[in-house]
């Protein structure tokens, strides 16, 4: 037996002994890709479960990663998969009171409360699950290791074995980790270049949406986002974002558009908002939720400069409806119309949307997959959008909306108000 495998047969599972393969003879992951279930959790994976990934879930406490967790655990089990889900901060009973509260059958799922690596791949190496859950990755420890539990060395430690125990078996491990004050995974990106795939749960308490992203997916697009719906009976997909996030817009009042961003491979139309109201002081306040604040202080300079707008005295707040985060360049068009019409204090017509990246000469310069987003916003009723010129050849076929071009930042002003 060669060091390696006997190192990981007293962790209480054996490595199998793998050869050289040639690369035609490899089959194509896209075919063995398995459903978890959950549309939306299988359009961030990159269109479902690979056999053999090690996927890391991080998000802020309370924000949904067990509940969705347990119920992929509850639609693996039912099409005949058997899945073991090891928790090291709740007891079985605790993991039983919430699959009650969300209505789940939980097939073919088995608890395993245990925080120690080597009890749980004994485990393993009786059950011979299909899918591993373990919540959290901070609260395994391996008894060779002379650390404490959580500490960094120990959680790298255990998610290299978990990633050992994935790849030579062909099982899909989940690990989900908690998210320190800064913002990372158990520490300073400690685990994001071990695994396969990073997904972060974004979402306000406030707010009954949450949106999964891909941070990094060795299986499919980097950035990818499914949205989901907080209720009652857990995490419930929505098939329609945009709709979503329009649902509250307000009607013809000044400081709100609606832009069309991408997500990943998935178009969403959001609502911008912005405030200019004077100040008292000498010089305005800049403050923005949603977007970058420093991308906002440059479109105000850009209008003060190049359209002449007097913004230097008055507060400016922007703000992106529904607590979603843009930080993409295509949405300057829409940051730009909402703070010119809120100091002009006239709205803008609710059925049209914009999107553009928007330079420091005023200019505004073409985006990626514009017919993906004039689609989006036709699909929602949309009668007119304003697009960077070099976007608008072939949009015209859109039947029932009209398609503007512009090149500058005073074009788009203009066809606006």
């Amino acid at each position: 037996m060669r060091p390696a495998a006997q190192a990981n047969a007293r962790r209480g599972f054996v490595l199998r002994e793998v050869e050289a393969i040639a690369y035609q003879e490899i089959e194509s992951q896209d075919e063995v890709r398995v459903p978890s279930g959950v549309n939306e959790f299988d359009r961030v994976l990159g269109g479902g479960i690979v056999p053999g990934t090690l996927v890391l879930i991080g998000g802020d406490p309370g924000i949904g990663k067990s509940t969705l967790l347990l119920q992929v655990a509850d639609r693996l089990g039912a099409g005949g998969s058997l899945v073991l889900y090891v928790s090291g901060e709740e007891s079985d009973r605790q993991i039983k009171l919430r699959g009650e509260r969300l209505g789940i059958s939980a097939k073919n799922l088995y608890l395993l409360p245990e925080t120690n690596l080597e009890n749980i791949f004994h485990e393993v190496e009786r059950l011979k699950p299909t899918a591993i859950i373990v919540d959290s990755i901070q609260t395994v420890f391996s008894a060779l290791i002379e650390s404490a539990p959580g500490s960094v060395s120990q959680v790298r430690e255990v998610a290299h074995q978990f990633l050992l125990l994935a790849k030579n078996r062909s099982i899909p491990v989940f690990l989900i980790g908690h998210i320190t004050k800064d913002g990372s995974i158990a520490g300073p990106k400690a685990l994001e270049h071990i695994v396969d795939t990073v997904l972060y749960f974004e979402g306000e308490r406030h707010h009954n949406h949450r949106i999964v992203r891909a941070t990094k997916n060795r299986f499919g697009a980097a950035n990818e986002v499914g949205i989901f719906e907080m209720t009652s009976a857990g995490l419930i997909a929505v098939d329609n974002p945009s709709k979503l996030f329009l649902e509250e817009r307000p009607r013809n009042v000044a400081g709100s558009v609606v832009t069309a961003c991408m997500e990943g491979t998935r178009p969403l139309l959001v609502e911008v908002q912005a405030l200019v109201s004077g100040t008292k002081y000498g010089s305005g306040r800049r403050m923005a939720q949603g977007v970058d604040q420093n991308r906002v202080s440059l479109l105000i300079a850009m209008l003060e400069k190049r359209a002449g707008f007097q913004l230097i005295g008055d507060d400016v707040f922007v703000n992106i409806a529904g607590g979603l985060e843009v930080d993409e360049p295509a949405a300057d068009l829409g940051v730009v119309a909402a703070i010119a019409s809120s100091f002009k204090n006239t709205p803008i017509d609710p059925q049209t949307a914009v999107f553009g990246e928007v330079g420091l000469t005023g200019e505004v310069r073409g985006t990626m997959q514009p017919a993906v987003r004039a689609r989006e916003a036709q699909a929602l009723g949309f009668k007119k959008i304003i697009v960077p010129a070099s976007n608008s050849t072939g949009l015209e076929r859109l039947l029932g909306m009209r398609v503007v071009g512009v090149k500058s930042v005073e074009e788009a002003l203009s066809e606006l108000f």
